[in-house]
């Protein structure tokens, strides 16, 4: 047909998934356990009998208000009062009256004027809790030595300990999990909490929030199969490099804080000008961002895809992706809209006089066949990078705006940037830093996929 050669142009040749990922001989085994409901192999040749397993908890909003106000005194029924179920001016004026004899009129200003509601926050924590509790409870009727940890307990030395990793919370906490182990015999995997209202992508499906003991049964057993989710790892080079990362799980912080707790990391925990190639200690699962920090400056770098010739390149920042990040950040920056691919179409037919009917079975094939383009395989070795809104003019370029590589470089040229991994650790990278990302095989996350 007239149209066939449109939907091919947005269609890319698939890469195959290398053996080796669908290997698990050649790691470690986990450490053993007896499990009365199996045998320590099972049938499938698969093994999860851990002894010892760490359960990452998130923090809920809720705890999240608590711990943030608790410095100004702030007792459980004054942290009701002030959270009300409707922001109305009314109320704003009475809660900013009732604590201004408190002398802390800007702190319960800012509080009041969110308009949340203390009975949604409280209800929201205790089905957390609750789905937290289960895990918990199923584990350790099983045997299992269990270790419930926060984003600040959780650190080097958990994870050393735990025979593997649990995320109790949403697509965050299973990122937050996964950025401290680099141990390929330790799986990771995770529990969304509260599936109402989380998407819980990189978790286990959802009726198994309700019955944990019903995934643990079938892991045990045997019935499921390791999934080797691919990560980037980061090269850092360059004159006033600090590889040392500044973790925002743990800061919450604003821009002031933000540069100044890349400024304190940089005088304190990294000697000046340290020469050679670094390899920062985390490795990203979904993506990589790298622009300023203030983000209606335009990031100013120069790029080079798979060793190919740089370029400059002027724009509101790049992305870099694995297969698990695809589905997220740079799907939506990439994908078409209906709408957009209806006015391509049309102006097609009209400039070209193609014999097609855009009606709208055929605008949503093409939507969806690009768009699902966009993504590969989370086992994949391969990244896709993107480019964000480019500036092109006499002096900046931009030939690609996105595509798939195995090797990136980027130049710093950038006066305040840093490098974000997964949205929870950042690194500095102003002018005269040069990064390096690629996906090695020995970086690749286990965890698990069950059978139906």
């Amino acid at each position: 047909m007239a149209w066939s050669g449109i939907v091919l142009r947005f269609s890319r040749k698939k890469t195959k998934v290398l053996a080796f990922m669908g290997c698990s001989e050649w790691l470690p085994p986990l450490g053993s356990r007896h499990v009365s409901t199996a045998s320590p192999k099972s049938k499938h040749g698969l093994q999860f009998n851990p002894s010892k397993v760490v359960v990452l908890v998130k923090t809920t909003r809720y705890e999240f208000e608590q711990q943030r106000y608790s410095y100004a005194g702030l007792s459980e029924g004054d942290l009701k009062r002030l959270i009300f179920t409707s922001a109305s001016h009314g109320l704003l004026l009475g809660a900013v009256r009732f604590f201004q004899s408190f002398g802390r009129h800007s702190v319960y200003k800012k509080l009041a004027l969110k308009g949340s509601s203390y009975n949604g926050l409280l209800e929201k924590h205790n089905i957390h809790t609750r789905n937290v509790e289960h895990v918990v409870d199923s584990l350790r009727k099983e045997g299992i030595e269990v270790r419930v940890v926060n984003r600040r307990e959780y650190d080097e030395e958990t994870v050393r300990w735990a025979d593997a990793i649990i995320s109790a919370g949403g697509d965050g906490t299973m990122l937050l999990a996964a950025s401290k182990v680099l141990d390929q015999s330790k799986p990771v995997f995770g529990v969304n909490t509260d599936p109402e209202r989380s998407e819980g992508h990189l978790c286990l499906p959802v009726h198994y929030t309700y019955s944990f003991s019903e995934a643990l049964q079938k892991l045990c057993s045997g019935h499921f199969r390791w999934k080797w989710r691919q990560r980037i790892r980061i090269y850092l080079e360059g004159t006033g490099v600090n590889p040392v990362p500044v973790d925002l799980h743990e800061e919450q912080l604003s821009l002031e804080n933000y540069n100044s707790a890349h400024h304190i990391r940089m005088t304190e925990t990294w000697p000046k000008d340290t020469p050679g190639v670094h390899l920062i200690p985390v490795r990203a699962l979904n993506e990589v961002f790298i622009g300023e920090s203030l983000s209606s400056r335009a990031s100013y770098y120069e790029l080079s895809v798979d060793d190919g010739p740089w370029e400059k390149l002027k724009n509101s920042g790049l992305n870099v992706c694995t297969g698990t990040g695809s589905k997220a950040w740079s799907y939506n920056i990439n994908k078409l809209s209906y709408q957009s691919v209806e006015d391509i179409l049309m102006l097609a037919k009209k400039y070209r006089k193609l014999d097609f009917s855009a009606d709208k079975k055929l605008v949503e094939m093409v939507t969806n066949e690009y768009n699902d383009s966009l993504l590969i395989n989370p086992e994949e070795p391969i990244m896709i990078f993107s480019i964000r809104e480019p500036i092109v003019n006499r002096i900046f370029s931009s030939s690609e705006q996105h595509g798939f590589t195995k090797k990136i470089c980027i130049r710093s040229r950038c006066w305040d940037a840093c490098m974000v991994v997964d949205g929870g650790s950042s690194i500095e990278f102003n002018d005269g830093a040069l990064a390096t990302l690629v996906v090695n095989k020995d970086d690749a996350l286990r965890t698990v996929q069950l059978e139906d």
